[in-house]
């Protein structure tokens, strides 16, 4: 990867979503040190605080951290109106945020809460916030993936809510499936706009991902994290997507270690993709503009 001088970003406004702790809090104190002016959602109030603090010390003064609660459509409906308050341009927008569940359980709007959080948040959020970033194109739409996505298998667009079967792994990796199939049908819809879309796998990360699933669980993640890579690591691929010129005019790509990777051929079969969209418009109540 090519280094990415210092203040390559300044003048440009950034929103990371999932920035208070792990990759989002890193890619945002990367952004601070370029110059961004930043946009940090957030979901519990004493870690924003912690993460604002320490990006606003990185360079980034004018800084703003927003509490949001992705798990509902009402919350990223509301995160949507915050940020036009601050704003009327998006030069990047990270989609970061992300949850992992040991047992199935459903959001406030009925919908099972892996799939909503990491696919319909970043669908809805995206459609809500695409006027700002059409705005200030050439801009940038950039998600966390994962090649976790190679344990969902196939999406199957009949049992989205996983109510057939549950099991954790699983379902996070369908989940990542359909942000892939999602990012390729947004490239498409974006050509000629001159707004990219790319998404990415982040590498094995020591985060708070999935976190809170039991003193068990919370062990063995723990261990497993003796062997992950840092948070800054993690986060080399969504900084390097969100201000390298290299991929200034890349877009509908999958990357890993800031270089395009192949996915699973499911991860990008368009009648898939096609079919998730119009479902996701239906489930999320948005037509795209």
């Amino acid at each position: 990867m090519s280094a990415v001088m210092e203040g390559s970003m300044r003048g440009k406004t950034v929103l990371v979503t999932g920035a208070s702790s792990g990759i989002g809090r890193a890619t945002a104190l990367a952004l601070a040190g370029q110059g961004a002016r930043l946009l940090l959602a957030g979901r519990t109030p004493e870690r924003c605080e912690e993460a604002l603090a320490s990006v606003r010390a990185a360079g980034a003064e004018d800084a703003q951290m927003l509490l949001a609660d992705l798990s509902s459509l009402a919350g990223i409906r509301k995160l949507a109106d915050d940020v036009k308050t601050h704003t009327d341009r998006l030069d990047v927008l990270v989609n970061n945020a992300g949850t992992t569940l040991a047992r199935r359980s459903t959001t406030a709007d009925g919908y099972e809460t892996t799939f909503a959080v990491n696919h319909l948040g970043y669908f809805l959020l995206t459609g809500l916030l695409l006027p700002l970033v059409r705005a200030a194109a050439p801009a940038r739409i950039v998600s966390v993936a994962s090649d976790a996505h190679r344990f969902g298998g196939r999406l199957d667009l009949e049992d989205l809510q996983s109510q057939r079967s549950y099991g954790a792994l699983r379902v996070y990796g369908k989940s990542k499936t359909a942000n892939i199939l999602w990012n390729c049908e947004l490239a498409r819809r974006l050509e000629g706009t001159g707004v990219t879309a790319n998404c990415l796998h982040p590498g094995g990360v020591r985060t708070n991902l999935g976190r809170g699933n039991g003193l068990l669980l919370d062990a063995l993640q723990r261990f497993a994290g003796l062997f992950m890579r840092s948070a800054e690591q993690g986060a080399a691929t969504s900084i390097y997507l969100a201000t390298s010129p290299e991929v200034a005019d890349v877009s509908g790509r999958y990357f890993a270690n800031s270089k395009q990777r192949r996915p699973a051929a499911y991860a990008t079969d368009r009648a898939s993709s096609e079919r998730l969209w119009a479902i996701s418009e239906e489930m999320a109540g948005i037509r795209y503009p």
